[in-house]
């Protein structure tokens, strides 16, 4: 078994805290920098590259980051919770998302069940339902075909698969491979559900409810919602409805709908976009073979994130300068700026699975820490950030390090030319100037037109948006949580900051109240 520690007790995290900055507004000038964004690259999935040339690190800093790697046994942990170990601790689980997408260690057997067999198992289930769907042998009560699902969940239940199916509809659509259109229901706000369904044809829809308990507020709410819709269409909502749910949730065998999937326990919400959650959505939108090709990009990087080698190994590099960043050089926040519009919401995604995992303040112990943790994550799709906030990001006071992503070649694969470049190539020109821009700077006489640059920013490039390479960015995003959280020393698989809400809401509503949340929940007319 591995040694768990807290960052602050290693020699190499010393180490790191008195080795000397790194210019980066010089290193990336002129030849120098082109020396770099050639050699600081590191292979990904799917033909995916991790380039980290714009960061503020150099070889000495490398060498150090790969020590505290050593020091810190990432490599070992990550083989501990693949080899099912019980990594959740404050919830005493194991933590097995990876297994979804492809068998990394032993066989890994809980409450008596071979969990790589049950979740093939679902995915087949899942694939089995979809292709009735697909071919009308499961109708509506008219016979007809069911031609849009809607996804009923909130948190890990809606915005990973949301982000996931926006982000390949457009290649869905242009290879032929759209089989339905889905949409999303999560907020508990009733303008939600009512405003998605008043776009829905509810006589020919599948709805999809996620809950892992078959209890979760919001949803079984947004339930009512729908059900209320098909019974006032005059339709029977058991031929409309299916779960995805825990085996011993209520929501398992209630003869009310159509299907019943199963999760468990052992994945997360933000984790769960290559589980059931997001396998009944996507393969119904898409296909069972669409979905496999999503996570065996997903099951190719998490074997890249295996690699010792730190250089050889871009989720764990990523993760360490990201440490560095944070604890070092005390930058707050990180930006995901995706130059992909299909990328819309992954950095809504990448907020929960970030924040979510790391926002913690004590160790996996339950023992305070002393240092910063998990950053803030925010970020909009390229170029609409740059007529957004990236003023702040290149003259505020605060730095602010930057992750992007682009792709070569858009999912279209048609274009127009205006003034000399395609939409593509324009795209493509933006991210590469805000990195110098960033970077480098430019100086100025006049103080309102002077950047200082050295403002940090990595990017992950790509031929194109596949389904293929959406699995490797997920996973890779997902790896970089867990390292991070191992190098903090933090358990990154519970939540409970979600809950105490939860309780006071429930309060709320039994009218069990007093001091100012009485007074607060009078204001809102409770």
């Amino acid at each position: 078994m591995t040694n768990w520690n807290n960052l602050d007790t290693l020699a190499s995290f010393k180490e790191l805290e008195a080795a000397g900055r790194v210019d980066l507004a010089e290193v990336m000038s002129g030849e120098n920098g082109a020396v770099r964004v050639r050699n600081y690259s590191v292979p990904m999935a799917a033909g995916l590259t991790y380039n980290f040339a714009a960061k503020a690190v150099d070889d000495s800093i490398l060498e150090i980051l790969k020590k505290l790697a050593e020091e810190q046994d990432l490599i070992g942990k990550f083989e501990e919770l693949y080899n099912g170990a019980v990594i959740n601790t404050g919830e005493k689980r194991l933590v097995l998302h990876q297994l979804c997408r492809g068998q990394l260690g032993a066989d890994v057997i809980a409450d008596g069940v071979n969990k790589r067999e049950f979740y093939v198992k679902q995915q087949e289930r899942i694939a089995e339902f979809a292709g009735k769907v697909h071919r009308g042998e499961i109708v509506n009560e008219d016979g007809e075909k069911l031609t849009e699902v809607v996804q009923i969940g909130i948190g890990g239940s809606d915005l990973g698969p949301r982000a996931m199916y926006i982000a390949l509809e457009n290649w869905a659509k242009k290879n032929n491979t759209l089989k339905m259109k889905a949409s999303f229901i999560s907020n508990v706000d009733p303008d939600d559900a009512a405003g998605v369904l008043a776009n829905v044809d509810v006589r020919h829809a599948l709805f999809v409810l996620v809950s892992k308990s078959g209890t979760t507020l919001e949803t079984l709410t947004n339930e009512s919602f729908v059900k209320d819709a098909l019974k006032n269409a005059g339709l029977d909502a058991g031929k409309h409805m299916i779960a995805v749910t825990s085996e011993t949730s209520p929501l398992a065998k209630n003869e009310g709908y159509l299907d019943a999937f199963f999760m468990d326990d052992y994945i997360g919400g933000r984790y769960s976009s290559t589980s059931a959650v997001g396998g009944a959505v996507l393969t119904l939108a898409f296909g069972p073979e669409v979905f496999a090709r999503f996570l065996a990009g997903a099951a190719e990087e998490d074997k890249l994130a295996k690699e010792k080698d730190l250089c050889k190994n871009a989720a764990m590099l990523d993760a360490l300068i990201g440490v560095y960043e944070r604890n070092v050089l005390g930058y707050q926040s990180t930006a995901v700026l995706p130059y992909s519009q299909a990328l819309s919401r992954f950095p809504a995604h990448l907020q929960q699975l970030d924040m979510e995992s790391n926002g913690k303040s004590v160790n996996r112990f339950g023992e305070p820490v002393s240092y910063p943790t998990g950053p803030v994550i925010f970020g909009e799709p390229g170029t609409n950030g740059q007529h957004s906030f990236y003023q702040l990001l290149h003259q505020g006071k605060t730095i602010i390090p930057m992750q992007f992503i682009g792709f070569r070649n858009s999912q279209i694969g048609t274009d127009v030319v205006i003034q000399g470049s395609t939409s593509q190539q324009k795209l493509g020109a933006n991210v590469a100037a805000q990195i110098i821009a960033f970077a480098c700077g430019k100086d100025d006489t006049n103080l309102n037109k002077k950047f200082d640059g050295g403002r940090p920013s990595s990017i992950i490039i790509g031929e194109q948006l596949t389904p293929e390479a959406l699995g490797a960015l997920l996973a890779h995003f997902e790896n970089k949580v867990m390292f991070q959280g191992f190098a903090w020393n933090l358990n990154s698989f519970d939540q409970e900051g979600v809950q105490l809400g939860k309780v006071l809401a429930k309060k709320v509503l039994a009218h069990e109240t007093d001091g100012a949340l009485a007074e607060y929940s009078a204001l809102l007319n409770i």
